[in-house]
């Protein structure tokens, strides 16, 4: 009898949810202020992170720039002071655990508690699986999963003691669908896609509501990491509009942000199609860009 019952509860809760979803089509979702929060942008010296960094600047955040380009961290922290946010930076390794530690403490001391942190750093290596270097896949998975593990684990316990906070995976398209010649980074954005929802099933069952969680999914993004990337049937967008995107989700508590929109619709659709009409779709889309095929560089 109980589990009729919780059947029935389980009906009128997805009946409900489709309505509300329905409702929030037509209804705009409303927005959090994030003045005063202390956010964490790894990989801010350059692309999505730089222009991350500036949407939370002029919502006057305090912010922490991590990247290991001084340079480039620095220049996005120069604009950001010139629109009003308090800034800090910090040179860091995100591959490298002990470094991650002992930046965090850092932060800790100087700045306060992480209260929304966007795990952004990223790296690429486009090549076929035999011409990738085995460093390459390792740095690959060290920068683009690991350093989710260290960072959050390091920045959550006063999340938890708080009930409050945001946690952002920054993954790709690439972590729902695969694309020839970028392997490593496909699995590593398959990760932490995997990494994102795992971790939100994990606060719910900890009953810590108070913690929201995000993960952006963006296709080709103009970044420099893939040369000459083009593809017919997907645009290939600016950081500026992504990162745009992304605050927009993050302010709404969004947890899945695909950008464009309609990618939620197209991974829908294509689990319903067979094998031969899915690499049918990937020919009519001639995804390509430079990759280093049979150790020589070439468009795929």
């Amino acid at each position: 009898m109980n589990i009729v019952l919780d059947f029935l509860v389980l009906l009128i809760i997805i009946i409900y949810s489709y309505l509300e979803s329905l409702v929030k089509v037509f209804i705009p979702r409303k927005r959090k202020s994030v003045a005063g929060e202390i956010v964490l942008i790894t990989g801010a010296g350059h692309g999505i992170g730089r222009h991350t960094a500036y949407e939370f600047a002029k919502r006057k955040s305090r912010l922490v720039l991590w990247d290991i380009n001084k340079h480039g961290v620095e220049e996005t922290a120069a604009e950001c002071r010139k629109l009003g946010a308090t800034t800090h930076v910090f040179v860091v390794d995100c591959s490298n655990r002990e470094e991650i530690y002992n930046s965090v403490n850092q932060v800790k001391k100087e700045v306060g508690d992480v209260t929304i942190v966007v795990n952004n750093a990223g790296t690429i290596y486009p090549a076929d699986l035999l011409s990738t270097k085995d460093e390459e896949i390792t740095k690959t998975f060290e920068v683009n999963i690991l350093g989710h593990f260290w960072i959050t684990k390091a920045l959550l316990p006063s999340m938890l003691m708080r009930n409050y906070g945001h946690i952002v995976t920054v993954a790709s398209i690439c972590g729902h669908g695969v694309i020839p010649y970028i392997i490593p980074y496909c699995s590593s954005k398959f990760a932490a896609v995997g990494f994102h929802r795992a971790l939100t099933s994990e606060l719910q069952a900890l009953g810590k509501t108070g913690i929201k969680t995000s993960c952006l999914c963006p296709v080709f993004v103009n970044t420099g990491f893939t040369k000459n990337p083009s593809t017919r049937l997907w645009p290939v967008l600016e950081t500026d509009e992504v990162a745009r995107s992304l605050i927009d989700g993050i302010l709404t508590n969004k947890k899945m942000i695909f950008v464009p929109s309609y990618l939620n619709i197209s991974l829908t659709l294509e689990r319903f199609l067979p094998e031969r009409a899915l690499a049918a779709i990937n020919r009519v889309q001639d995804i390509q860009f430079e990759a280093v095929v049979g150790h020589k560089t070439k468009m795929k």
